[in-house]
C-alpha cells in the first residue's frame, strides 16, 4: 500500500510539473495585437451560410466548398473547388486564386462573386458561368441589384449604374464638389450605413444627395511628399452649419430623378433608415430634427416623390435615436416591423400595417433586441438576438407573430451569433462565453441540438494567464447593477500588493464586457497581467444595450455620471487585498480617452499615470452628429460644454499623462489633443505626447504593436 501511494504521489507531482512548465509561456506585444485574430483565434468553419430554400448549409474547407444536408443525415458533398473556380475565372480572363473567396447565394443552384473588378454567377450544377458583368474600377459604394443585375456605384461624388447589359448609365451629374451623390451621410450616426437604396423590383433607386457647401473644412498634414502637403476635409462642428440632405428617386425605366418632397423641420434635418415597401409603391423615412428630439416616421409616394402621410412619431427631452429600417412582412396589409426604445425604455418590436394602424407589440420586457435575423419561408415566425437572459448575453429567439409568444433556440450561456435557414427550421448556433472560446451545434425551431460540429481548443492553454472574473456592481445612484472584468496578475500572490490598469471606454454604442470567450478582453489585458498588473475594465452608466434610462444619463453632462461609476469601479478595487491603492492608472481610447483625462484630472488623488488615445477635449470642437445629440449646442448648453471641457481641467493635471493621436485622425480631430498640449504648457503642467503621423483615428496593424508597446512602457515607467 505504501508503494502504491509513493506511486501515485510520484505520478501527480510528475503531471503537475508537466502542467506548471506547460503553463509558462510568456504572449509577447505582437502575440497580444496580432496573435488575438491569428494563431490564437479560436478554431471556426468558414462560409458556413445556408443555401436558400432548403435545409442544407455550406461550408469550406480544403480549398474547396462543402454542402451538407441536413434531412439526409448530414450527408456531405463538394460542390465547388478552387481548380473548378479558377477555371471559371480563366474564362473571364481572371488571374487564378488560392482559396474561394466570400460570396453570396443567389438561389439554391447559384453563386455570386465578386472578384478582380468582376462580378459574376457561377451554376454549381454545371460548373458554368450564367452571367459575368465588368465593375467599374474606379467606382466605390457598390450595391447590386439582384432582380435586375444591375450594380449602382459612385465615381468621386456622382452616381452610376451599370445594368445587365453592361451599359453605363450616369444618373448625376454635378460639377460641384460640394454635392455629393449615392455616399453615405450624417456620418454613419443614426442608423445610416451606404447612401443608395434599391427597390426590390431593381426598377426604383433611391439615393443621398448631400450639400457640404456651407460646411466648414479641416486641414489634415500628409507628410509622404516633398514638401508636404493639407488635404481639407469636411467637418461639421457642433453649433456651426451642417451638411443638408435630400432622397432622390430614379427610375431605370423612365431615366427620370424625382426628388422626395420632405418638408418637416429645418434642411438640417435627418433622413435616416430608408425602407421600401414590399409592393416597391412607398417608401418610407426617419426624418428627425436637427436636435434630435422629434422623429416622424412618413410615408412617400416613390413614383413622385410626394409625401402620402406620417405614420408615427417620437418625441423625447433627451433624445431620439432611430437605428433601424423597417421590416416588411411582404402580407396582403403591407405590414412591418418597427424597432424603438423610446416608447417602453428598451429596443423593442411592434408591428404595424402599411397606412400605419398599431396592431400589437411584438416583444416587451426590461431588455433589449439587438438583432432581427428574419423570417422563416411562411412569414409565421420571426427570430430574433436579445439580452433577455442577461445584458452580458445574447440569446436567440422564435417569436411566433401571430400570438406574440416567443421560445429561446440557445440553450448554454454565453454570446451567440446564430444564423437561421430560410425553412425556420433549424439554426446554426456559433457561440463562445468566458472560458468556452467556440462551440458551433445545429439546433431545431425547439432550441434542441441537433449535432454539435465545432469544439475549438483552448490554443493559449500554454500561457501562464492572469484569471479572468466577470461580476458585478451598484453603480453611482445606488440601485443599478453595472458589469465589470477583473483580470488579475499571472501567479496571483495574494501577499503582494499589485498596480491596477482601469481601461475604460465608457461611451454610448459601446459594451466592453460580455460573457464570451476571454470575457470580451483583448490579448493586451493578458499581457499586462502576465507582467504584474490587475486590468480592471467597467461598463459604466451611459454605455450600451441596457435600456434608454441607463443609456441617457450622460444628456448634456457627458463625463460626469461616467466618471461617478468608475469611481465605484476604483472602491471596488480598493476592496481587494492584493489591490495597491497608490499604484492605480487609467487608460482608453476616443470616448475612453476623453473619459481618461477626466478621471487622472478631476480624481488627481486616485489615479498617478494614465494614457490616453485620440481624446475628445472639448465637444465644441467634435461633429454636429454625435456631439449635439447628446450634448445639445454649445449655444443651448454653455454650462455643459464649460463643465466637460478638458481645457479648463489641463491645470488640475497632477500624475503622468501621456497622449497618442493619429495625426490625420478625421473623427477626433488634432485640434483636440494639440489645445490641451497647448494649455498644459500656458499652465507650465508637463505632459507626454506621442503623435503616430499617418494614422486616422485608429492605430491599426503592425504600427499598433508600437503604439500598444508604448502605452504599456509608460505604465512600466511610471506605475509598476
Amino acid at each position: 500500500m505504501k508503494n502504491l501511494i509513493k506511486l501515485l504521489l510520484i505520478i501527480c507531482v510528475f503531471f503537475s510539473g508537466t502542467n506548471l512548465k506547460a503553463q509558462t509561456k510568456l504572449l509577447s506585444m505582437e502575440d497580444a495585437i496580432l496573435g488575438q485574430w491569428r494563431q490564437f483565434y479560436p478554431k471556426s468553419i468558414y462560409h458556413q451560410n445556408w443555401i436558400p430554400k432548403s435545409n442544407s448549409y455550406t461550408y469550406y474547407k480544403n480549398q474547396a466548398l462543402y454542402k451538407v444536408d441536413i434531412d439526409k443525415k448530414f450527408k456531405e458533398t463538394k460542390i465547388l473547388s478552387v481548380d473548378q473556380l479558377n477555371k471559371a475565372l480563366k474564362e473571364l480572363k481572371l488571374n487564378k486564386i488560392n482559396s474561394i473567396p466570400s460570396h453570396q447565394w443567389i438561389d439554391a443552384n447559384t453563386l455570386k462573386f465578386e472578384i478582380m473588378n468582376k462580378l459574376f454567377y457561377y451554376n454549381i450544377l454545371n460548373h458554368s458561368i450564367e452571367f459575368s458583368m465588368n465593375l467599374n474600377p474606379n467606382g466605390a459604394n457598390n450595391h447590386f441589384a439582384k432582380s435586375t443585375k444591375a450594380m449602382a456605384y459612385t465615381v468621386d461624388n456622382n452616381l452610376f449604374i451599370t445594368n445587365a447589359k453592361g451599359d453605363e448609365i450616369q444618373v448625376s451629374n454635378d460639377k460641384d464638389k460640394n454635392l455629393v451623390n449615392g455616399q453615405s451621410v450624417s456620418r454613419n450616426e443614426y442608423g445610416i450605413n451606404g447612401g443608395i437604396f434599391w427597390s426590390d423590383n431593381g426598377k426604383l433607386l433611391a439615393y443621398y444627395r448631400k450639400d457640404e457647401s456651407k460646411v466648414s473644412t479641416f486641414p489634415l498634414l500628409d507628410i509622404t511628399s516633398r514638401t508636404g502637403s493639407l488635404e481639407e476635409i469636411k467637418y461639421p462642428m457642433a453649433g456651426m452649419n451642417s451638411e443638408k440632405v435630400e432622397l432622390k428617386i430614379y427610375n431605370t425605366e423612365t431615366t427620370k430623378t424625382v426628388n422626395v418632397n420632405v418638408t418637416d423641420f429645418d434642411d438640417d434635418r435627418y433622413l435616416t433608415n430608408i425602407s421600401w415597401d414590399a409592393n416597391n409603391k412607398y417608401i418610407y423615412i426617419q426624418v428627425l430634427n436637427r436636435a434630435s428630439s422629434h422623429m416622424k416616421l412618413n410615408k412617400y409616394d416613390a413614383n413622385n416623390g410626394e409625401f402620402v402621410k406620417t405614420i408615427l412619431e417620437e418625441k423625447s427631452n433627451t433624445w431620439v435615436e432611430p437605428q433601424h429600417k423597417l421590416i416588411f412582412l411582404g402580407d396582403k396589409d403591407n405590414s412591418f416591423i418597427y424597432q424603438t426604445n423610446n416608447r417602453h425604455g428598451h429596443n423593442h418590436l411592434y408591428l404595424y400595417n402599411g397606412e400605419g394602424e398599431f396592431k400589437k407589440q411584438l416583444t416587451k420586457g426590461a431588455w433589449d433586441v439587438t438583432e432581427v435575423l428574419g423570417f422563416d419561408n411562411s412569414k409565421r415566425y420571426l427570430f430574433y438576438i436579445s439580452t433577455e437572459k442577461s445584458p452580458m448575453e445574447r440569446h436567440a429567439y422564435r417569436l411566433n407573430l401571430k400570438t406574440a409568444k416567443a421560445n429561446c433556440l440557445t440553450a448554454k450561456e454565453g454570446y451567440h451569433n446564430v444564423k437561421v435557414s430560410s425553412t425556420g427550421k433549424y439554426i446554426i448556433d456559433n457561440y463562445s462565453s468566458l472560458n468556452v472560446p467556440r462551440e458551433i451545434l445545429i439546433a431545431n425551431y425547439k432550441g434542441l441540438k441537433v449535432k454539435n460540429l465545432l469544439t475549438a481548443k483552448n490554443k493559449l492553454k500554454d500561457y501562464n494567464l492572469g484569471e479572468i472574473k466577470l461580476g458585478k456592481i451598484k453603480s453611482a445612484d445606488k440601485k443599478t447593477d453595472l458589469y465589470y472584468r477583473l483580470v488579475t496578475p499571472a501567479n496571483l500572490d495574494p501577499n503582494k500588493k499589485y498596480p491596477v490598469v482601469v481601461y475604460v471606454y465608457g461611451g454610448p454604442h459601446a459594451q466592453l464586457v460580455t460573457n464570451r470567450y476571454l470575457g470580451g478582453a483583448r490579448l493586451w489585458e493578458e499581457y499586462m497581467a502576465q507582467r504584474g498588473y490587475v486590468v480592471f475594465t467597467l461598463d459604466n452608466r451611459g454605455s450600451a444595450n441596457r435600456g434608454k434610462e441607463f443609456e441617457t444619463v450622460i444628456h448634456r453632462n457627458c463625463g460626469q455620471a461616467e466618471m461617478q461609476d468608475q469611481m465605484k469601479g476604483v472602491e471596488f478595487l480598493k476592496s481587494l487585498p492584493y489591490v495597491d491603492h497608490n499604484r492605480i492608472g487609467v487608460h482608453g481610447w476616443s470616448y475612453g480617452g476623453f473619459m481618461t483625462i477626466s478621471l487622472i484630472t478631476n480624481y488627481p488623488e486616485t489615479f498617478k499615470v494614465a494614457v490616453a488615445g485620440g481624446p475628445v477635449i472639448d465637444w465644441k470642437w467634435y461633429e454636429i452628429m454625435y456631439g449635439e445629440r447628446y450634448m445639445d449646442t454649445p449655444q443651448e448648453n454653455a454650462e455643459g460644454y464649460a463643465k466637460t471641457s478638458l481645457i479648463n481641467k489641463a491645470k488640475d493635471l497632477k500624475g503622468k499623462l501621456l497622449i497618442c493621436q493619429g495625426a490625420i485622425d478625421n473623427t477626433v480631430l488634432w485640434q483636440h489633443s494639440l489645445s490641451f498640449i497647448r494649455e498644459c504648457i500656458k499652465n507650465n503642467v508637463q505632459v507626454d505626447y506621442f503623435p503616430y503621423p499617418r494614422a486616422e483615428h485608429n492605430v491599426r496593424g503592425k504600427d499598433r504593436i508600437h503604439l500598444k508597446q508604448k502605452v504599456s512602457n509608460y505604465f512600466d515607467d511610471y506605475l509598476k
